[in-house]
């Protein structure tokens, strides 16, 4: 009896239902089907493979260095594995939700993934303003913010020159790293894809037809290589509206939290919500007249309201 061919290696880079889309090493690109009824790979899995005519069956996930997800109180949706990063594309116009751009850097901070976030139509002069100052804290915080002008007003002239520049920045954080592109529909993820992704939307067309999947650019997760050499890959997601932390204690939230996290120790009682309790570290510094010190009544707002949310999910 002659003994199976050794299973190839491959990379998840798209996915619909049970069907997957694996590329080799080389580059040669092959539908997949998980063996067992569970569909667990994810775009970013490096999987085990074997050949079973022009298809493969995924045999075996490796060992995942992260996983992005979300889940709410009905499901769990998975973004992507073994990521570097992951880039929140926000816009000025219309107005962000910094509850869900905090939701998602939550997630980030608890797979312990780089976040980067990037605010897009800096052309916009008032309300870029107004998103650049709610910013402030985030910035204060360690984390990159960027300005974008994806698809700039005027024309020509300076503000074109300032918006290619900005594209130019972003496009130096990303190089030889993978990373999730990740924010609200209408935020510009679909350009900024095809900006740094020449023919993206001819790739996405054939993936779709790949997989028979006319939804696909909207309900599912897209790898796309930016270079030749196959070191820098974004990866496409689809919008949300809503980011559950369902997977999170609400006892450990404040750890993912960079600016409650450092006030922490100072709490009198080691199981501290930071909402009531006499001596709270987190609620000294959210009443401390130092400005530098201060956590924002904004981002301790979330904070509470995301522990009632959790705290409820439990019981």
């Amino acid at each position: 009896m002659s003994e199976a061919p050794a299973p190839n290696s491959g990379l998840v880079i798209a996915g619909y239902g049970r069907h997957f889309l694996v590329e080799t090493p080389d580059g040669r690109r092959v539908i997949c089907h998980p063996r067992g009824k569970k569909s667990q790979a994810v775009v970013g899995d490096r999987v085990q493979w074997q050949a079973s005519q022009d298809e493969g069956t995924i045999e075996k996930i490796e060992v995942r260095r992260n996983l992005f997800y979300r889940q709410d109180e009905i499901r769990t949706k998975s973004f992507a594995a073994n990521l570097d990063q992951v880039l929140i594309l926000i816009a000025a116009e219309p107005e962000f939700s910094e509850s869900q751009l905090s939701r998602a850097l939550i997630a980030a901070e608890a797979e312990r993934i780089t976040p980067l976030i990037a605010l897009n139509k800096n052309d916009l002069a008032k309300p870029f303003e107004r998103a650049w100052r709610q910013l402030e804290p985030y910035r204060r915080m360690g984390y990159t913010v960027l300005p974008l002008a994806l698809k700039p007003k005027t024309p020509a002239g300076s503000s074109q020159t300032a918006a290619q520049a900005a594209t130019t920045a972003l496009a130096d954080h990303l190089t030889d790293k993978t990373t999730l592109v990740l924010g609200p529909s209408g935020a510009g993820k679909s350009t900024l894809i095809n900006l740094l992704v020449p023919g993206a939307a001819a790739l996405t067309g054939e993936i779709s037809q790949a997989l028979n999947s006319g939804k696909h650019t909207t309900t599912s997760t897209t790898w796309y290589w930016v270079d030749e050499a196959r070191t820098t890959a974004l990866i496409d997601s689809p919008g949300f509206q809503e980011f559950g932390l369902h997977h999170i204690d609400a006892m450990h939230l404040a750890a993912f939290m960079p600016d409650l996290k450092p006030w922490v120790v100072n709490c009198k009682f080691y199981n501290c919500t930071h909402l009531r309790e006499p001596g709270c570290g987190v609620i000294a510094a959210v009443e401390s007249a130092d400005s530098q010190d201060k956590i924002s009544e904004r981002r301790y707002k979330i904070y509470s309201d995301l522990f009632a949310e959790l705290s409820q999910s439990k019981y």
